[in-house]
């Protein structure tokens, strides 16, 4: 099961990490409401290495992208979720737009995203020039966390006990 990580004690496992030559991947996200295609991703992206790291955008940061009504989650109970996943061994936020510092900073041995986000992979550049690695990876088809909030709310209104 994996763990919240400050950013220095990211850096700290990071180094260790290098030292006894695990492989490092790094993917990051918002994962607001956690869906099958989030699962998927992950799974896959841990089957790439040894030790994969998911940096969630904070609160502030997803209001920022997304809009006033997201995230629909706090940046707790994401955290909560991602560190309970199996495929998940660390879990950090930041607070920027992108990644781009944080990855800079960790050097990914991989750095993942969804196929999606081919028209720009934050941190690209740094871990290249680091000898690292960036993938993209097959998006499950039919799963959107814009779309599920789309639906959601078009849904009529229930009853209780309905």
């Amino acid at each position: 099961m994996g763990k919240f990580y400050s950013k220095d004690e990211l850096l700290r496992a990071r180094a260790r990490w290098k030292s006894e030559g695990r492989v490092v991947v790094f993917t990051n996200g918002c994962y607001d409401i956690l869906h099958p295609g989030h699962i998927r991703l992950l799974e896959s992206a841990r089957n790439l290495g040894d030790v994969l790291v998911l940096a969630l955008n904070t609160d502030a940061s997803v209001a920022r992208l997304k809009g006033p009504s997201r995230p629909l989650m706090r940046q707790e109970e994401r955290a909560a979720m991602a560190a309970a996943l199996a495929a998940v061994d660390a879990v950090c936020f930041f607070n920027e737009d992108t990644p781009r510092e944080l990855i800079a900073e960790v050097l990914p041995d991989i750095l993942v995203k969804g196929s999606d986000w081919s028209h720009f992979v934050a941190g690209r550049e740094e871990v290249e020039a680091a000898g690292g690695k960036v993938m993209l990876l097959p998006l499950e088809a039919g799963f959107s966390t814009t779309n599920i909030e789309k639906e959601l709310l078009a849904r009529p209104a229930r009853a209780v006990g309905a």
